[in-house]
């Protein structure tokens, strides 16, 4: 059999403002959800699952690798919001965007405080 990676649990502080923010950012659609969880489901079959767990958050970091045409989307919705954005993950480079491994990137914080990047090339 061969591996592919299926569902995460994404630590929230609103899993619904968070997961709301995740789909017009990445413009997916709902899925069904149930229990603690308000899901969304990326185009690959993964589940991203957001759930506001009873301990405080530790930031994670979640990385998507996305088109051209959805990256120039995406980070003008970052823009026009008044998303805090970096070109790297140290923000050092603040309101910017990298060229690194021949496409482009930027680093920002989701509504629960997750390091987020969006990629438009793969690393490998």
């Amino acid at each position: 059999m061969s591996v592919s990676f299926n569902h995460t649990i994404i630590a929230s502080r609103d899993r619904h403002a968070s997961a709301r923010f995740f789909r017009e950012l990445l413009e997916v659609d709902e899925a069904p959800s149930w229990g603690p969880f308000v899901n969304i489901q990326l185009p690959d079959g993964v589940l991203l699952q957001f759930a506001e767990p009873p301990v405080e958050i530790q930031m994670q970091h979640y990385a998507f690798l996305v088109d051209d045409e959805l990256f120039d989307r995406a980070y003008q919705r970052l823009t026009e919001g008044g998303i805090e954005h970096w070109a790297d993950p140290q923000m050092t480079r603040p309101g910017e965007t990298n060229t690194g491994h021949g496409g482009r990137g930027v680093y920002f914080k989701d509504p629960a405080g997750h390091a987020i990047e969006l990629i438009t090339r793969p690393y490998l």
